[in-house]
């Protein structure tokens, strides 16, 4: 059983996830696809990627995985040389 004071330091993150479950924002852009939030983690790595230019770079990684379902909307955050 959660205190007070534990309800109170959680309502803001209520208010920001279904904020962002309206907006369609983050992980709540998969739609039905997406599960349940226990089940996903963010997960990063570092990769060769080939750009639209045609040029291939080391880049970080940054994608959403669950068992079961794999990896979900991987972006590159940088690159890296």
């Amino acid at each position: 059983m959660q205190s007070l004071n534990e309800r109170s330091l959680l309502k803001p993150y209520s208010q920001a996830e279904a904020e962002a479950k309206n907006a369609k924002r983050g992980i709540w852009s998969l739609g039905v696809k997406y599960i349940s939030p226990k089940g996903w983690h963010k997960m990063k790595g570092i990769a060769k990627v080939r750009l639209q230019s045609g040029s291939i770079r080391n880049a970080e990684l940054h994608w959403y995985e669950a068992h079961g379902i794999g990896r979900r909307k991987m972006k590159i955050k940088r690159l890296l040389d």
